[in-house]
């Protein structure tokens, strides 16, 4: 079948190979150069296992800036355009969705509109009302930057958003596409699957938060904080994962969702004290890191990367930036990022080579690599299992 897939960040591309591998794909996107790399089979995103099946697999994919193209004769138009959090209605700004599901009615009121981007619970339900259109439910995604299409390859579950025969075919185009051999299905309504995405992601920052928050107390006391990791992970019902401290949790989508849920909370008055935790916790920790930063008394500090993590090439909401604006007033900030165009940071300076962080005081890394080797001894991190 037909299938549109509209916007090619990393969940649409990462839908729109895994899906073209037994369908016919047109992804949509308003970026010509990023239409043009995926034609001619170049990721515009660093993922690679995208890379690798843009080069070894024969995909039923085009690309294309053409609404009508894409959305004609498709059975499915899978939603994955960004909403990004806006802090002054304190939701997410879900325009970009709303054009898609307008230009879909038009031009093809027959299809079955998917969203995959994330939404704020409730919203699904709400927007089948504004639009009169009944067609539309929900799936999301639990994909991590840089995997997105390893995760879809092997995902942990697949959740939709309606109990319906549509639904079914769907979820088994997803599962025919992906490696894994057994997936569990969970079919639930809109409302409860937007619940699950939300409540996912704020779990794994509470995580996040509470390795971080170990470490800040193992800092304080001079205490080894591999060591208190390790032996409160090897509790089986706790786990050696997802452990890692950083300088705070960051990326496309763990502080714009858990501000989201917040904001859920708060819109019903429902009763909550841990979710607000979260919120507030990763801005303790960024100032924390930047504390001890300024104690060291540098003149010169250096940044080494502004990715989130490895193997992304993603800046959004990366912790070490909101670290750098607590550091500005009080010292030079030199940022090494080969990966930036020199504008995302205001009143720093940057530099392509790394050579020009060894003239500086310390080094600030949220995560380490072995190009760091050579100036080891500069480095400040609390990136204990060069891990994410």
């Amino acid at each position: 079948m037909k299938i549109a897939i509209a916007g090619t960040g990393y969940v649409g591309l990462s839908n729109a190979v895994l899906l073209s591998q037994n369908n016919e794909v047109v992804a949509l996107d308003i970026i010509p150069e990023k239409v043009e790399m995926v034609n001619k089979r170049i990721s515009p995103i660093e993922d690679k296992e995208i890379t690798e099946f843009f080069q070894t697999k024969k995909l039923n994919l085009k690309a294309t800036t053409d609404k009508k193209e894409a959305y004609e004769g498709a059975e499915y138009v899978v939603i994955a355009t960004p909403t990004d959090y806006d802090p002054v209605t304190n939701y997410f700004n879900t325009k970009s969705i709303e054009s898609v599901i307008k230009d879909v009615i038009e031009i093809n009121p027959s299809a079955t509109i998917v969203i995959r981007s994330t939404i704020p619970i409730g919203y699904t339900e709400r927007i089948k009302k504004e639009f009169d259109f009944k067609n539309i439910f929900f799936v999301p995604e639990f994909l991590r930057e840089g995997k997105a299409l390893y995760d879809s390859l092997y995902p942990s579950r697949i959740i939709v958003g309606e109990k319906s025969a549509k639904a079914e075919i769907f979820a088994n185009l997803l599962r025919d596409g992906a490696y894994k051999e057994t997936i569990p299905l969970v079919f639930t309504n809109n409302t409860e699957a937007e619940a699950v995405k939300l409540f996912a992601n704020t779990y794994l920052a509470m995580r996040v938060s509470f390795f971080n928050e170990l470490d800040n107390f193992a800092i304080s006391k001079g205490l080894n904080t591999k060591e208190i990791i390790e032996g409160v992970c090897l509790d089986s019902r706790i786990g050696m994962h997802y452990n890692n401290p950083s300088f705070g949790y960051g990326g496309y989508c763990l502080p714009k969702d858990t501000k989201q849920l917040l904001a859920n909370y708060r819109l019903d008055n429902v009763p909550q004290r841990l979710i607000d935790a979260i919120v507030e916790s990763n801005v303790i920790r960024k100032e924390f890191i930047a504390k001890r930063l300024l104690d060291k008394k540098p003149e010169t500090v250096g940044v080494y990367r502004l990715i989130m993590k490895a193997g992304s090439d993603n800046f959004r909401s990366s912790a070490i930036f909101d670290v750098v604006e607590m550091l500005k007033p009080f010292v030079k900030i030199v940022v090494y990022e080969p990966k930036a165009k020199g504008d995302e940071i205001e009143d720093v300076e940057f530099s392509d080579s790394l050579g020009e962080l060894k003239e500086c005081d310390v080094i600030l890394a949220n995560r380490i690599d072995e190009n760091l080797e050579p100036i080891k001894d500069k480095v400040y991190t609390r990136d204990i299992y060069s891990k994410d």
